[in-house]
């Protein structure tokens, strides 16, 4: 199916001019990025530094001004997003007119434009690929790097860069190979990301949560607080696919995109990126399967080939095999499936084992569980002669069957993650040690900014013990360090308690109850 062209109307001013002087960038969004594609921020910041990040940054470079020509900048992002966002209305529109149609022509859409607003969505204090090209020297001479890229593009002879392998820490003390990109690749692959994303949101289905426009990792929780609540759940499947980013197969993943995707120009560019290998520890080395982590179009590929291999399979098997009630909920590879009955939980997990077994994936077997879990594990427990119902862990939140204060009712009750609450206090140690000679003021301020980062996402209702403790043990950790600077301190536990006092936020509770945004998100 031919897609109609973007209009093309007037050109927006040059933007290289005003992209040069957008360091400050307050209205830059901020795409998911983890912290190894970034440098570490210090505390606080005594000078510019070549790659220091945007809280560092902030306090020592220019507002834009008269003379900085903010207003351009602003211009040049506004058309780049309104261009965008036609494109992408169209392809909706195409999309709902014939939704079995192969989409044949969407490299058109890949213009100046397009590949300017991917551009001015990258992380300005990202670290450099393989090419070593920061996003400060790419906008240095952005109009004639965009327009060469462009033809590149189009004429084919765009070559896809190796990734730099980079190996980050995981909050279980194991290591995560993470990609990182050249920054044309990012250019090109946001651009690409922006053609698809409008064509497979009206294919994946509901229960998808990860990586999705306007969904994020608390409406999946929320879907599954509110599916455990209202349903008949009594059993909790916790299926983790072993490295499944590593695993991905290329043929299968191909053969996936060719259902919704005609245009030959886009699959080739895919394929160049997946078969573009690392760089690790100086040698190339090739990919002959999986999507490299921290790659801008990774988050697609890996919903589109779990939504075949996974999410349609899994609907069908909901509608025509289970006996009893069930819910599923997937956050990227992590699956949460609850079940009325212990037999359709049985039988889904081994028909699931024989599925991805199927397209050269496997079940994580410390990490996949099945244990009792809702409204009447409790009891069965205790009619058993057993303990407390086992727990599970789910984006960050340990999930407790637990009852409400009458002790008449069950409610969920969640709880920050155990691992995440010790990596969080022994990253704030390290940044410590690492700026231990920075001002009180400078410190607290800090923290309190930790603070609010942590509480953010973990301030839910039921957690407030958690976040309590957390606060606590960051002001024990600060009151330490601050002893260690001299050994003629005279700071004591009274006296570091109003420092606490003024400078961290008081815990309090940030996001409704689950089943308040669920209904609110979903009124039918």
């Amino acid at each position: 199916m031919d897609v109609p062209r973007a209009g093309t109307g007037r050109s927006p001013p040059s933007p290289a001019a005003a992209v040069r002087r957008a360091a400050s960038g307050r209205d830059n969004p901020k795409p998911m990025m983890h912290d190894a594609e970034k440098s570490d921020p210090p505390i606080v910041a005594r000078k510019p530094a070549n790659k220091a990040a945007r809280a560092v940054a902030e306090p020592v470079e220019r507002r834009g001004g008269t003379e900085e020509k903010a207003g351009v900048h602003n211009t040049v992002r506004t058309r780049s997003r309104e261009t965008v966002s036609q494109v992408q209305a169209r392809l909706r529109e195409a999309v709902r007119r014939n939704p079995k149609e192969k989409l044949t022509a969407l490299l058109h859409h890949v213009t100046p434009d397009t590949l300017c607003a991917a551009f001015l969505g990258l992380r300005k204090d990202a670290a450099p690929g393989v090419d070593g090209v920061t996003w400060d020297s790419y906008a240095a001479d952005l109009e004639p790097r965009l327009a060469d890229l462009h033809a590149r593009v189009h004429s084919g002879a765009y070559r896809a860069q190796p990734s730099r392998r980079r190996m980050i820490p995981k909050p279980d003390g194991r290591q995560r190979p993470l990609g990182i990109a050249a920054l044309e690749d990012k250019i090109v692959q946001g651009a690409v990301v922006a053609l698809l994303t409008p064509v497979y949101e009206a294919e994946f289905l509901g229960f998808s949560y990860g990586f999705r426009p306007g969904r994020g990792q608390h409406d999946a929780l929320d879907a599954l607080a509110v599916g455990i609540e209202r349903r008949r759940i009594h059993w909790i499947l916790d299926a983790d696919i072993r490295a499944f980013f590593d695993s991905l197969g290329h043929d299968w993943l191909m053969r996936f995109l060719e259902h919704r995707i005609g245009d030959k120009r886009i699959l080739r560019l895919i394929r160049k990126w997946l078969k573009a290998g690392v760089l690790d520890e100086g040698q190339i080395v090739a990919t002959p399967e999986g999507v490299p982590q921290g790659a801008t179009i990774s988050p697609l590929l890996a919903n589109v080939y779990l939504h075949y291999v996974y999410d349609l399979w899994v609907q069908h098997w909901r509608h025509h095999q289970a006996r009893g009630d069930m819910i599923v909920v997937r956050y990227a590879d992590d699956t949460i499936v609850g079940f009325e009955h212990k037999a359709d939980a049985e039988r889904f997990l081994a028909a699931l084992e024989e599925r991805l077994a199927a397209f050269s994936l496997s079940l994580h077997p410390a990490k996949t569980r099945l244990i009792a879990f809702g409204r009447w594990a409790g009891d069965g427990r205790a009619r058993r002669g057993g303990g407390k119902p086992d727990t599970f862990d789910f984006l960050g939140f340990t999930h407790i069957c637990a009852k409400t204060r009458d002790g008449r009712r069950f409610q969920l009750r969640r709880k920050t993650q155990r691992r995440r609450h010790r990596a969080k206090l022994k990253a704030v140690k390290e940044a410590l040690r690492r700026n231990w000679r920075a001002t009180i003021d400078q410190q607290g301020r800090w923290l309190a900014a930790v603070i609010r980062g942590h509480m953010a996402y973990f301030a839910v209702p039921t957690n407030t013990p958690a976040l309590a403790a957390f606060r606590y043990h960051l002001g024990r950790i600060w009151y330490r360090y601050l002893r260690r600077r001299s050994q003629r301190h005279r700071i004591t536990w009274e006296r570091m308690k109003d420092y606490v006092a003024r400078y961290f936020p008081p815990v309090r509770v940030i996001h409704p109850w689950p089943s308040q945004r669920f209904d609110a998100n979903h009124p039918r």
